[in-house]
């Protein structure tokens, strides 16, 4: 799992990234600052036509995020997908690896 942040993916915030948790499907999380497990945060799929799951911020900021969350996952949807399924067995540069390849926004 990691926390990119907006020098990372052009987005405003933190996006938490993780392999598969839980009984849930592939997703990420949006925070308006840095990320944490009790804070309220934007919920997107990820899917080839990602969607919003979940907004627990229900705030201005949220609403413009949202578009910027689900462009992001889009362009980095396959990469996403491979880390959420399998990422959990790779090592530290395997990991890095993947975090290298992500894409910003333009």
């Amino acid at each position: 799992m990691s926390n990119l942040d907006t020098q990372d993916t052009n987005v405003p915030g933190t996006i938490f990234i993780s392999t598969a948790l839980g009984s849930h499907g592939p997703r990420v999380k949006w925070y308006p600052d840095r990320a944490g497990r009790s804070l309220p945060c934007l919920i997107v799929s990820i899917e080839a036509d990602p969607k919003i799951r979940e907004d627990f911020v229900q705030s201005p900021a949220s609403r413009a995020a949202a578009p910027k969350v689900i462009a992001w996952v889009r362009l980095n949807y396959a990469a996403l997908l491979n880390f959420w399924t399998h990422g959990a067995s790779w090592n530290r540069r395997e990991v890095s690896t993947f975090l290298d390849g992500l894409r910003k926004l333009p």
